[in-house]
C-alpha cells in the first residue's frame, strides 16, 4: 500500500522538480549547442512571423551561409526557392495559427549548396504560461543508412528489393507478407525500426527517388514520368510530389536544372580565371 502511494506521488514530484529547474535555467535555449553538434539534424525556433530566432550550425551551412547571424531574423521566403518557401510557410501557419503538430513528415529537402536529401520533419508550437502560441520549434532529421545488423534485416531487405523492382506498381502489404513471412504489424514495426519509416513512407520515397532522377531528363514529360512511377493520374502524382518535396514536378525540374547550371559555371575554368 505504501509503495503504491509513493508511486502515485512520483509524477507530482518529477513535475515540481522540472518547474524548479525551468525557473532556474538562465538560458532557455540551452539545447542549441547540443543541436550544433548534430550534423544530421536541422534545428530551429521561429517567432510568430515565421522568422528564425534560433538555428543550429547544420541549417546555417546547408543554406550556404557561414554564420548564424546571416540567417537569424530571416524567413524561409528569403532563404529557399519560392515554391519551397511557400510550402514551408503553409506548414508553419498550421502550427502557429492552429496549433497542429507536424510529426515525422517525410520530406525531400533542397538546399542551395547541397544535394537533395530525405528527412523526417517535426514541428511543434511554443506556448507561453497562458497557453498562447508564441512561436514554433522544429527539427528535420536525415534518414540514415539501414541497420543491417538487425536480426530480421534480410527478410525486410527482400521486401525492399521487391518495392524497388516494382515501384511502377502499387505494391500491396499482402505481397510483402508473402515475401517476408511476417505479419503486417511485424513488417510495419521492423520498417520503422530499421529505416525510421513506415512501409507506405518507404514506398513513396522509392517512387519519388525514381521520379527526381527522371526529371533530370528534360525530354521526358511529367505525364510519362508519373506513369513510370505508378501514377496513372497525372494530378495525383503532382499532388503527392508537392506534398512530399514541397514543389510541383515541373518546379523541381526547373530548380534542379538551375542549381546544376550554377554549379557547373562555378566549377568551369573560364569562371575561375575571371
Amino acid at each position: 500500500m505504501l509503495q503504491n502511494s509513493m508511486l502515485a506521488k512520483l509524477p507530482v514530484i518529477d513535475n515540481a522538480s522540472k518547474q524548479v529547474l525551468a525557473q532556474s535555467i538562465n538560458d532557455v535555449f540551452f539545447a542549441e549547442p547540443l543541436f550544433d553538434a548534430m550534423p544530421d539534424v536541422v534545428f530551429f525556433v521561429k517567432d510568430l512571423q515565421g522568422n528564425y530566432v534560433v538555428v543550429n550550425k547544420t541549417l546555417v551551412f546547408r543554406c550556404g551561409l557561414k554564420d548564424k547571424d546571416e540567417l537569424l531574423g530571416r524567413s524561409a521566403e528569403e532563404v529557399f526557392p519560392p515554391s519551397l518557401a511557400h510550402t514551408y510557410a503553409e506548414q508553419d501557419q498550421l502550427v502557429l495559427l492552429h496549433g497542429h503538430d507536424v510529426k515525422d513528415q517525410l520530406e525531400l529537402h533542397l538546399y542551395p549548396d547541397r544535394d537533395p536529401g530525405w528527412c523526417l520533419t517535426n514541428k511543434f508550437a511554443l506556448r507561453d504560461k497562458d497557453h498562447h502560441i508564441i512561436g514554433l520549434t522544429g527539427t528535420s532529421r536525415d534518414l540514415g543508412m539501414p541497420d543491417q545488423r538487425h536480426p530480421v534485416y534480410h527478410r525486410i531487405a527482400a521486401a525492399v528489393r521487391h518495392i524497388h523492382t516494382h515501384y511502377a506498381e502499387n505494391v500491396q502489404m499482402a505481397e510483402l507478407e508473402h515475401i517476408t513471412n511476417l505479419s503486417v504489424a511485424q513488417i510495419e514495426r521492423y520498417f520503422q525500426k530499421i529505416f525510421s519509416l513506415t512501409p507506405r513512407q518507404f514506398m513513396i520515397k522509392v517512387k519519388l527517388d525514381a521520379a527526381t532522377t527522371m526529371l533530370a531528363d528534360v525530354s521526358r514529360s511529367i505525364t510519362d514520368i508519373a506513369a513510370s512511377c505508378g501514377y496513372q493520374d497525372h494530378s495525383a502524382f503532382s499532388r503527392m510530389f508537392k506534398a512530399t518535396v514541397g514543389m510541383t514536378p515541373s518546379e523541381y525540374r526547373e530548380v534542379s536544372l538551375r542549381q546544376k547550371k550554377s554549379t557547373n559555371q562555378e566549377a568551369s575554368p573560364e569562371r575561375q580565371l575571371t
